[in-house]
């Protein structure tokens, strides 16, 4: 059977741990993967280290690692990949606006994709915040082609080997289908239903919705441009190394 670590970073999220467990409890019972929680505490400071300490204490397939100090959600995401040994990883955000269940409709694209992710549909967030987030993924199309319509959808399913060997920035979370394309790599992104925030507040600002994003763009724009790519037709490799293909 294969197995799956679902990441859930958490920044100051203290009342919305408890319902994160139960949210998953239909996924759990339907799934086909060996499935597992891995919760990552990006320095919160409020008091969702102890909410996450607790599930962990009760549920045998949660666990979690917790940052000494606040890192941002790219680093909390690749603390995740890193640290899990799953076939497979998976990322979900602690506000829970993206429903558990909805990974069960990537399952059946597991044998032929490398990432599936999420197209939130009838979106439940501010006006503002709509419009930022459409602009911003035009933007980022117009120039990275990588024929994702929500590239930042926090519903996604990826091969663990692929997803600890893509580069890692500040942002980067936000450029995953992209960087997946330029290993190589096969996406897929599938409609999910999208609902309001119940608990917490949103960490959206001006910055993180449209000037910081429009700075990564220009920079895998420019990673992309100036990859090396290559292939071998013909070795002797064997000759030096009789182990070689046998």
């Amino acid at each position: 059977m294969a197995s799956i670590s679902i990441i859930i970073p958490v920044y100051n999220e203290e009342e919305g741990i408890s319902a994160i467990i139960e949210s998953f409890r239909p996924y759990f019972k339907k799934t086909k993967l060996d499935a597992h929680l891995l919760f990552v505490n990006d320095g919160s400071r409020d008091g969702s280290l102890v909410e996450i300490e607790k599930v962990c204490q009760n549920e045998l397939n949660c666990h979690f690692i917790s940052f000494e100090k606040n890192a941002g959600l790219s680093a909390a995401i690749k603390a995740g990949f890193d640290y899990s040994k799953t076939d497979w990883v998976g990322y979900i955000d602690a506000d829970l606006q993206t429903s558990p269940s909805d990974f069960l409709l990537y399952e059946p694209y597991l044998d032929e994709f490398d990432l599936i992710t999420g197209k939130r549909v009838n979106r439940k967030d501010s006006f503002v915040k709509n419009m930022s987030s459409s602009f911003a993924n035009w933007f980022r199309d117009s120039l990275l082609h990588d024929g994702v319509s929500d590239s930042g959808c926090p519903l996604k399913i990826i091969k663990r080997d692929l997803a600890v060997s893509l580069p890692f920035f500040k942002g980067m979370h936000r450029f995953i289908p992209a960087l997946i394309l330029m290993q190589g790599g096969k996406v897929k992104e599938i409609p999910v239903a999208h609902f309001p925030r119940k608990t917490g507040k949103s960490k959206f600002n001006l910055w993180n919705r449209l000037l910081s994003p429009f700075l990564d763009t220009l920079a895998v724009r420019w990673m992309m441009k100036r990859k090396i790519s290559y292939r071998i037709e013909i070795t002797d490799q064997k000759k030096h190394n009789p182990k070689v293909n046998e």
